[in-house]
């Protein structure tokens, strides 16, 4: 993967409606709604007024938004307050802000905890 710095980032603008699938290796930061899967290598950014309808996988996420499907991240997931995600969540980490809401079941990566011993 590319450096941070070097990482290229795609937006999906507020008024952009997407229906079909999102696939690539960039960081992705939507603004509107996706309906279909989302398969990125990078970091998704879900801000505050933006749905998904649709599995996501990810490098990590910062969530402000809703999504209605399944959510598997690589690293970090964090939900701040006005995140949304009814489905399931497989992550390394989960980090859920007071106000947000979660329906599901988690299921936490065991490579960390091996890692700390």
């Amino acid at each position: 993967m590319a450096n941070k710095n070097d990482q290229e980032l795609t937006q999906v603008g507020n008024t952009v409606q997407v229906n079909g699938d999102i696939v690539g290796k960039t960081d992705l930061r939507i603004g509107g709604k996706v309906f279909g899967n989302i398969s990125i290598d990078g970091e998704l950014i879900l801000e505050k007024y933006a749905t998904v309808e649709g599995n996501v996988k990810c490098g990590s996420a910062i969530l402000a938004g809703s999504i209605k499907g399944d959510v598997e991240c690589k690293g970090k997931l964090y939900l701040q307050d006005n995140a949304q995600i009814i489905g399931n969540v497989k992550a390394d980490q989960l980090i859920i802000n007071e106000g947000a809401i979660f329906q599901g079941s988690c299921e936490m990566s065991s490579t960390r905890r091996g890692k700390e011993k």
